[in-house]
């Protein structure tokens, strides 16, 4: 492999970053080297979000995006989606929301395919995280395929579990506390403007014992995520000092 690829990439240049990614995806030969790279003085911090279908978690994160830019902050969005039958790629979805970030500098995005794999994570990812953390980014998000009991592998991978729901969610809340719950460290009910918002954020709250995990938010407007932003911030915060 040429060294200098490698070199670009830690110094913050995207296209190489791509290649790296690509070259660790398809398991070329060599790719083994793109790991072995000294993580970063300060790594950048790991987010994983995760939540059924249709919660807005593209949404979601194209609007944190937008803060975490304001802050002149590097981010790399790592999305899983569902594998195309035909040729096992990803299924873009919802993905177009964040075109706007593809010219940004301080921005970098990619797919991934799940490829099937139970946990909402390409069988890659863990590599590609490790990867990144060799990068010039500040943080690391990583949006997962879907939600159920199986699909707790995002919260051994990242400092941070974000669980997005909707106020529909309802009596999922029963069905998750065998699972992705007892592991998530913030929850965010969007689409908070949708009736029943209000009841489903007691219940959520009620259930939880602890009303700081829990942030509204209405991701296409904008609503909440400063909040959500300064309540991450004080989770890791609190985190560190454990």
């Amino acid at each position: 492999m040429d060294r200098s690829i490698l070199d670009a990439a830690h110094s913050g240049d995207k296209k190489s970053i791509a290649r790296c990614i690509s070259l660790i995806e398809n398991r070329a030969q060599g790719y083994e080297q793109l790991l072995g790279a000294s993580p970063k003085a300060k790594p950048p911090i790991t987010i994983g979000l995760t939540g059924p279908p249709g919660a807005g978690k593209s949404s979601l994160v194209d609007a944190w995006v937008a803060v975490l830019v304001a802050q002149q902050k590097r981010i790399a969005v790592i999305c899983v989606d569902p594998s195309s039958p035909l040729h096992s790629g990803a299924l873009l979805g919802d993905r177009i929301r964040m075109n706007r970030w593809f010219d940004e500098p301080l921005v970098y995005i990619r797919s991934l395919s799940s490829r099937g794999a139970l946990g909402g994570l390409n069988p890659a990812v863990k590599d590609i995280l490790q990867f990144l953390l060799s990068c010039p980014f500040d943080y690391l998000i990583v949006e997962t395929v879907g939600v159920g009991q199986s699909e707790v592998e995002i919260a051994r991978l990242a400092d941070l579990t974000v669980l997005v729901m909707v106020p529909e969610s309802g009596d999922e809340v029963q069905f998750m506390k065998a699972g992705l719950i007892e592991v998530a460290d913030l929850f965010v009910v969007n689409k908070s403007d949708r009736p029943g918002a209000d009841l489903f954020t007691t219940q959520l709250k009620n259930s939880l014992h602890d009303s700081d995990k829990v942030v509204n938010t209405i991701a296409l407007e904008g609503v909440g995520i400063e909040q959500l932003d300064q309540r991450v911030t004080t989770i890791l915060n609190n985190k560190k000092h454990k």
